[in-house]
């Protein structure tokens, strides 16, 4: 049910990986007493946010250990600094995963959310899942109906028949929106829990330096019709640099290449 999440404790992940020795390396955790149906991967698209990896470890593994997933935590790393490309990123961990196990499921999330309550299923449903519906930052409700962002689930087929997510989003902003448009033109709706249940904590940050809003944004979502079709897994190209397993999580750094 709800939980009492907070910031200003110190986290230690290596007390937690003690506590915790059911998690195999590389943050990997299969049910003892059951046969899950849902085979999670869930891909946290990262750049230098250390310190806000610790707390969603610390909270989710618990969480997910009691909604009973096969699950695996892959950290996908932008090397560089140049513009980040948190969609590109999410592309990379889905192909990256499938090489790992038999995932179905994909959660995509913010490494800086933090469900407020563990009613809230990190898993995929019939149409895809918008999980992180009421964030503190605007006011626990839904921004606007078509949003997408935060956290979402999306099963490996409802993924592969969207294309996956665009590539070519440089900078903050605009690629959940051309994801959700992504469903809708596959005739796809999003399922979401209720705002109580769907309630989330956002880490308080400054903007990331190579974050900043992405001015071509507005015009590239409202294209998506027709990019969709050769803007996504048919054309991820990126190369993997390192593949590092730790006790709580698989952190892959990539080079993502620079916006053409």
């Amino acid at each position: 049910g709800p939980m009492l999440i907070e910031f200003n404790i110190p986290v230690d992940l290596e007390l937690l990986a003690k506590e915790n020795p059911e998690i195999r390396m590389g943050g990997r955790h299969t049910p003892k007493d059951c046969l899950s149906p849902h085979k999670v991967a869930v891909i946290i698209p990262f750049r230098n946010r250390q310190e806000h990896l610790k707390y969603w470890l610390y909270y989710l593994h618990p969480i997910l250990q009691r909604q009973q997933l096969d699950y695996g935590i892959y950290v996908i790393n932008q090397a560089g600094d140049g513009m980040f490309n948190r969609a590109k990123l999410l592309n990379i961990g889905f192909q990256e995963a499938l090489k790992d196990y038999d995932y179905n499921c994909f959660v995509f999330s913010d490494v800086d959310l933090i469900p407020m309550d563990d009613h809230n299923a990190y898993r995929c449903f019939p149409q895809p899942r918008h999980i992180s519906v009421a964030m503190d930052k605007f006011g626990f409700s839904l921004p606007y109906v078509q949003y997408f962002g935060g956290v979402s689930a999306l099963s490996k087929q409802q993924f592969l028949t969207i294309n996956g997510f665009p590539n070519n989003y440089w900078g903050w902003g605009g690629e959940d929106d051309d994801i959700y448009n992504r469903l809708v033109f596959k005739g796809m709706s999003v399922s979401r829990p209720n705002a109580m249940v769907g309630k989330c904590r956002m880490i308080r940050h400054s903007r990331d330096k190579k974050n900043e809003p992405n001015p071509q944004r507005f015009s590239r979502i409202a294209h998506t019709k027709e990019t969709m079709k050769y803007d996504g897994l048919n054309s991820l190209t990126y190369q993997v640099l390192s593949v590092e397993r730790y006790q709580l999580y698989t952190q892959i750094t990539v080079d993502v290449g620079t916006p053409s």
